[in-house]
């Protein structure tokens, strides 16, 4: 094939209706790239699909985030309502507060969509949860992953930062309250809390008229572009290092890749996956309700109510801010490091640290470097899924203390008699449930040892008896002279 043309009819001119694809590839040189992709192999094991469901969750996301931004006003102004809502008509409110009211009651599929946006934003948030347990107790973090690891915790970062922004855009009495304990955990970073937050907010909480905007422009550009990048970074590194893969038989190995390819295989599954996940999102945001922020009323920065919970993924900030006790580092008159700081801060830095750094601890405690590319069984790896486990129910039952006035009204606990429980219980059940876990792994692996070393002896001894019988037959072929 020349430089001036190609195999094509009409001295290498091919059409581009009657054959676009060859058309294309003439001037992209597409072909071998394409056909790579096309080949690239996926493992063949749903858990490997939980990072598609936060990928669809994404796009559900800013399909229903382009809607809702077409009727969102982002001004502080207030205004007096007088809409579709009888119980809120001529109360002041802020106009950012009138137009989700109005979105949620007056707009057609106003409701779905803000509906559905706020699910999807729960799915993601879960699905990359998820998504991140099955890859820390498979091992699939380490060497030559460890970036697309803190690539995928970076990503849950940025998520649990976007969905703070979301609701606390409605102005509500929730989101308000959740602003305000935002701003106080700020406020107790040592030294740059207090210029930070007033760089950010512009004036002491509820912040000058220019703050909703800018958290408008983090919410609905700046952080979906972060999000987006990090994906795609996620995604090449996938590409670059391809999947781990389950040891699944002997063609399973560290070399060899061995599942479905892109086309035909893998393609019609993740289509069919991305319409199933939209379909849940949207019959999510039709039949169930969530945030149904005219029940709560505008916010305003004296009124306080009990029972208010914000969104789940940050239901272990809370409790761990309700659970810290009554400790300030003080240096002579000055508070050094507020209380908010513990549980606001250093808590989840503590949990994302551990994360970030576990593939290299692991690397140092086992001594292993090696490339891996078979992902583990829990219980191949006693220490790890031990550790796993105890940090999820240490993070899991702070979670539950951030709802315990809702477990008060529900079973009348009181308060101080939940308090001092889980003070005790978050390291009780942690230290408790790892030395639990690391001997029931540790028990698998004998009895998998057991069943191994059963299957090797019946091997042996079925080959055993089949050389006896051929000796057998050998020789009393040799003594009978009618079989010679």
């Amino acid at each position: 094939m020349s430089l001036l043309g190609g195999h094509g009819r009409n001295g290498g001119r091919s059409d581009p209706l009657r054959d676009p694809i060859r058309f294309i590839d003439e001037r992209t040189s597409a072909a071998p790239l394409a056909r790579k992709g096309l080949r690239y192999i996926f493992p063949d094991h749903w858990s490997f699909l939980l990072g598609e469901v936060a990928l669809y969750a994404f796009i559900v996301l800013v399909v229903t985030g382009i809607y809702l931004a077409l009727f969102y006003d982002d001004s502080t102004a207030k205004v007096v309502y007088h809409g579709s809502y009888a119980p809120l008509d001529g109360q002041t409110m802020s106009a950012a507060y009138r137009s989700v009211v109005n979105i949620s009651l007056s707009y057609q599929a106003g409701l779905l969509m803000r509906q559905t946006h706020h699910w999807a934003a729960d799915v993601f948030v879960a699905s990359i949860v998820v998504h991140l347990m099955r890859v820390f107790f498979t091992g699939a973090f380490r060497r030559p992953r460890e970036l697309t690891w803190l690539v995928g915790l970076g990503l849950l970062t940025i998520a649990l930062l976007e969905g703070y922004l979301g609701y606390s855009l409605v102005d509500d009495l929730l989101s308000g309250m959740g602003l305000a304990i935002g701003y106080g955990v700020g406020l107790s970073i040592p030294i740059i809390g207090g210029p930070a937050m007033l760089a950010i907010f512009g004036a002491p909480f509820p912040g000058n008229s220019l703050f909703f905007s800018r958290m408008y422009i983090m919410h609905v550009l700046l952080l979906p572009m972060a999000i987006a990048t990090m994906i795609g970074i996620h995604l090449a590194l996938i590409a670059a290092r391809h999947h781990t893969q389950f040891k699944e038989g002997k063609r399973t190995t560290e070399r060899r890749i061995v599942g479905a390819p892109m086309f035909p295989a893998q393609v019609p599954r993740s289509v069919g996956l991305m319409f199933f996940t939209a379909g849940i999102l949207f019959l999510l945001g039709g039949l169930v309700q969530i945030n149904p922020i005219w029940q709560w009323g505008p916010f305003e920065p004296w009124i306080g109510t009990n029972g208010a919970q914000p969104d789940w993924y940050l239901g272990w900030l809370i409790g761990a801010l309700r659970l810290m006790p009554s400790f300030d580092v003080v240096v002579g008159h000055f508070t050094l490091i507020p209380n908010p700081f513990w549980g606001g801060v250093a808590f989840p830095g503590v949990v994302f640290t551990l994360l970030g750094a576990w593939p290299w601890l692991e690397r140092r405690f086992t001594g292993d470097a090696r490339v891996h590319n078979i992902a583990d069984r829990p219980r191949d790896a006693p220490n790890r899924t031990a550790f796993g486990v105890a940090l999820l129910s240490w993070v899991f039952m702070i979670f539950l203390f951030g709802a315990a006035d809702r477990i008060l009204v529900l079973w009348s606990l009181g308060y101080n008699t939940q308090l001092n429980m889980f003070r005790v219980a978050i390291w009780v059940v942690p230290a408790a449930l790892f030395f639990i876990v690391r001997r029931w792994c540790r028990s698998l692996r004998a009895a998998d040892k057991v069943e191994e070393d059963r299957e090797q002896a019946e091997k042996e001894a079925a080959a055993h008896a089949a050389k006896v019988h051929a000796t057998v037959e050998r020789a009393r072929r040799l003594s009978d002279p009618q079989l010679k």
